[in-house]
């Protein structure tokens, strides 16, 4: 069965802008409710993180449920009215017994106040289970800098690379193509960010870098059977060049992605909370990566060849590595 991804890339344009949208309209309600974008980490803004995790070993302990307007309560008295706080499922049980706290930077004593007020009103806390972090407002601006720079670096490479290998049109699409994955991605966690209060840290970084060199390596492919076609089958319209080099390379791609998310679904269930996150960036990342290799990049390239008036030339572009032979 032959797909004629070019004769539906409205469908695709159409899903994709949709998605975009919502991803978009999504991080203007955070921007408004969070003043950020996403749901950020103590990576980023700095701060103070406690996770408490009650004693249910004690009798009475866990009775009953963690009332988390009583928190505030004693958050607000002690002037971190503006913190945020969540309760968490405890790892070992399974139940609500575990409480996330989000505020601004502590001192030890301000840390021990705050636990020990919280501690008389809804249970003691077990020390195997308690986590406390704290980051400087320098090393979250740093750490942000440093991962928008690398983002710019590695885009300016691809271009580069790209224009070198295929030709200009080729490199743009492209961008594009990891544009598209990296807003998908970034919607996406900012949903889950309003909803769900997933945060974002120095990992999901790493995870775009990731995807950016994921979205490009998968969309090379097609490229490169696409500039293999013109050689072979250039008397045909570039629409039909298009369709075929999707098709030709369209079990690869599946059976790369398909085989790679295995792994991350299985570090996503198994990995631990620390790369949970992480994990799941990638998921979103490598599955957007494949679609808009196959659907965006390719059709996007076809459309703009047609506006050219080159979708019906015989057109070979030069080879890199051609082997002249000047007897």
């Amino acid at each position: 069965m032959k797909l004629h991804i070019n004769k539906w890339r409205s469908l695709w344009w159409s899903i994709s802008a949709a998605i975009i949208a919502l991803g978009i309209t999504s991080m203007i309600i955070s921007w408004q409710i969070t003043s950020y974008p996403l749901r950020p980490s103590l990576d980023f803004i700095g701060g103070t993180r406690l996770l408490l995790g009650r004693d249910c070993s004690k009798t009475e302990n866990c009775n009953k449920p963690i009332d988390i307007n009583l928190v505030r309560d004693i958050v607000r008295q002690q002037g971190l009215g503006d913190s945020s706080i969540q309760i968490i499922a405890d790892k070992e049980s399974g139940k609500n017994d575990g409480l996330l706290v989000r505020t601004k930077t502590l001192d030890v004593d301000q840390r021990k106040n705050l636990q020990d007020r919280i501690s008389a009103e809804i249970g003691s806390f077990s020390p195997n289970k308690n986590q406390i972090d704290t980051v400087g407002p320098t090393l979250g601006l740093q750490l942000f800098n440093s991962g928008i720079v690398a983002l710019i670096v590695s885009f300016i490479g691809i271009v580069i690379y790209l224009g070198i290998r295929f030709q200009w049109d080729y490199s743009v699409f492209a961008i594009v193509a990891i544009l598209h994955d990296l807003l998908v991605t970034v919607g996406v966690f900012s949903v889950l960010g309003l909803f769900l209060n997933m945060e974002v840290g120095s990992l999901f970084i790493v995870a775009l870098l990731t995807i950016t060199g994921f979205s490009v390596n998968d969309t090379v492919v097609i490229y490169d059977r696409i500039r293999e076609n013109l050689k072979n089958q250039g008397n045909i319209p570039f629409n039909e060049i298009v369709d075929n080099a999707v098709n030709q390379s369209i079990t690869r791609s599946v059976n790369t992605t398909l085989t790679t998310l295995m792994s991350l679904v299985a570090i996503f269930l198994f990995g631990g909370e620390t790369l949970r996150n992480f994990a799941l960036a990638l998921i979103i990342g490598f599955s957007v990566g494949a679609y808009s290799s196959i659907f965006i990049a390719s059709t996007l390239l076809a459309w703009w060849r047609e506006r050219k008036g080159e979708s019906n030339i015989n057109y070979t572009p030069k080879p890199i590595d051609a082997n002249v032979d000047n007897s």
